[in-house]
């Protein structure tokens, strides 16, 4: 097994890509940021289908890396990593903006799935649970998490892609006045900043763990499991049943 380059090695890379884009000292950073690739598409996963390959998010990720590399300028107070982590994850999503990735039976499913909610919802007059709508329609509690979180995934990555449809290149990135907020600005996001802590409350204490430690903490499932002593696949369960309850308190 190959040695990781020390950081002194690394240093003499990154002078020789920032001076002449020597190919072999490109070479040994991307493969030394290759974690990083790795771990967006860990996380990004989540919330895709199956059918989704992990190796197309992969390529997709690389790509960002790579343009990374290519535009990263050294004399800005910012580290490669956290520059890295930008173009990365907004490669493997504007990838998948491109591509319509839930497939249409999937389409299908989540709108059976959300009137079945709404027709319960209207007879209990609460909210109703996934077990409840999963008993209704005769489908594995499991499969209506993942398929609503899916269709959630999807409309979240489609209001993203009009609201970006005219940033450039430069605006990406950047930071300029006119992204400040506005007095009314803050004060709605402080409201829903405390509707989603109110709701988040309301879910079980597993739940609120496990949410806490993959978007707070930004622990893999993995290692969340290993922190709670559970699987990796009861760690997806849990995560994806507290999804479906937030995305159904908050649509009310």
């Amino acid at each position: 097994m190959s040695q990781q380059p020390s950081v002194t090695d690394e240093q003499k890379h990154w002078e020789k890509w920032i001076k002449t884009k020597d190919t072999h000292a490109g070479d040994m950073l991307v493969k030394k940021y290759m974690p990083l690739v790795s771990y967006h598409v860990q996380r990004i996963s989540v919330g895709l289908p199956k059918s989704v390959s992990k190796d197309d998010l992969k390529s997709l990720g690389l790509m960002g890396l790579l343009d990374a590399l290519q535009k990263f300028d050294p004399s800005r107070d910012l580290k490669f990593d956290t520059y890295a982590s930008f173009r990365v994850r907004g490669a493997i999503l504007d990838g998948l903006r491109k591509e319509d990735w839930l497939p249409r039976s999937t389409r299908e499913k989540a709108k059976k799935i959300e009137a079945k909610i709404k027709e319960l919802e209207q007879k209990l007059l609460r909210h109703v649970s996934s077990e409840e709508v999963a008993r209704e329609l005769n489908l594995p509690e499991e499969e209506v998490c993942n398929t609503m979180n899916e269709h959630f995934f999807s409309n979240v990555l489609s209001i993203d892609e009009q609201l970006t449809d005219d940033d450039n290149e430069q605006h990406s990135f950047s930071i300029k006045d006119e992204d400040i907020d506005t007095p009314e600005q803050t004060l709605l996001k402080n409201e829903s900043i405390q509707e989603l802590t109110q709701t988040i409350q309301s879910l079980s204490e597993k739940e609120q763990v496990v949410l806490s430690l993959f978007y707070k903490e930004e622990l893999t499932l993995t290692e969340i499991g290993e922190v709670m002593s559970l699987s990796t696949s009861r760690i997806s369960q849990i995560h994806s049943k507290a999804i479906f309850k937030l995305r159904n308190l908050l649509s009310s």
